[in-house]
């Protein structure tokens, strides 16, 4: 991939037979990243991995008793950083209060908020009336 800027824009239902389908784009685009001098394989992985984890996160927590509503992905690469932005129409939620997981018994509540910070650089949410949008950083240099 040469080194002007790059935009990827989707939207997708809000259903979660697209979570591998969104989660193979982003692994993808981090594959062919030649400007990235660190592992591109660990780095296609973890992009993978938070778009996933994000994109269960809008399904489960967005409108999905309406049949309508989607969930939209923008992936923005420059030379120096990958910005993701998942945006949905859910109630939303304040991302300091998210506990931390237990990692014991069945209960997953926080996990995919906890992977997405320890494997981004920046994670910020962002509750609006016309939808909510968290935003992943991940530093190139």
């Amino acid at each position: 991939m040469d080194n002007s800027a790059l935009e990827v824009d989707i939207k997708v239902p809000n259903k979660t037979r697209y979570l591998s389908l969104i989660g193979k784009i982003g692994e993808d685009i981090a594959k062919e990243l030649d400007r990235f001098k660190g592992d591109r394989e660990t780095l296609a992985y973890h992009i993978n991995l938070v778009l996933t984890e994000a994109m269960t996160n809008a399904i489960k927590h967005g409108r999905s008793d309406e049949p309508d509503t989607m969930v939209h992905i923008v992936i923005n690469i420059t030379e120096e950083e990958i910005v993701i932005k998942v945006k949905d129409f859910g109630q939303g939620f304040d991302i300091n209060d998210v506990p931390p997981p237990s990692f014991e018994g069945l209960e997953d509540r926080g996990r995919g908020i906890f992977l997405i910070r320890s494997l981004m650089d920046t994670v910020c949410y962002m509750k609006g009336c016309k939808g909510n949008i968290l935003m992943m950083v991940k530093k190139l240099t």
